[in-house]
């Protein structure tokens, strides 16, 4: 899907390929940290403030932005770039969620690129960090690759239909609409945190019953 999706925004120059570099240094470096960490770090306190930085985000996205070009390769830049994949890597292994909820956003609000490239820039680098985080939850037994295969195929042409339809959007709607998703995400993660504390609570009280 990242493939399908990344050759469609590369095909009218959509794709900062300086930065899908630098962002994917750190993006695969996360991949391994997260999945390291899955097991490791409180799950409901990182969630808790996953669902606080997105929301976060997404407010900012609702307002106007000032994205009109691409990314400095500046130093101090190339060090934010790396930081901000690495981070977006680190995400996605942790909670399994596409790396572009973190990678867009910041792109657009940090280094001022236009959405339609943030999207694309996005799209390239989740292709090197899918195929990392894919191979280290695969070894820890948290891939089910079957699935994996039949959701990818199934979306491969929505992914380019997705990307097409991007490319004629305003930059307003498309902030727009990215903000309204992070809001589901974030809404849809606090959603499967209170489920699992009710169930969690229940099974306890079953069993200090019995």
């Amino acid at each position: 899907m990242s493939v399908a999706s990344m050759l469609t925004y590369a095909a009218p120059d959509n794709v900062d390929w300086p930065a899908a570099l630098w962002l994917s240094v750190g993006a695969v470096g996360g991949a391994v940290i997260g999945t390291r960490l899955l097991h490791v770090l409180p799950h409901r306190v990182l969630a808790l403030l996953f669902a606080g930085i997105v929301l976060a985000s997404a407010v900012r996205l609702f307002l106007a932005t000032d994205a009109d070009g691409r990314s400095a390769l500046s130093a101090t830049g190339l060090l934010a770039l790396v930081a901000v994949g690495l981070l977006a890597g680190i995400v996605a292994g942790l909670f399994g969620v596409g790396g572009g909820i973190v990678l867009v956003p910041a792109m657009i609000l940090l280094f001022g690129i236009p959405p339609v490239v943030a999207k694309g820039t996005s799209a390239a680098v989740i292709v090197p960090a899918a195929v990392m985080g894919t191979w280290r939850n695969r070894r820890l037994g948290n891939a089910d690759l079957r699935a994996a295969a039949i959701v990818g195929a199934a979306g491969i042409v929505t992914a380019a239909l997705g990307g097409t339809i991007a490319g004629t959007m305003s930059d307003q709607l498309s902030n727009v609409l990215f903000a309204s998703l992070l809001v589901v995400v974030a809404g849809r993660l606090l959603w499967q945190l209170q489920r699992e504390r009710t169930t969690r609570y229940s099974s306890g009280s079953g069993a200090g019953g019995a």
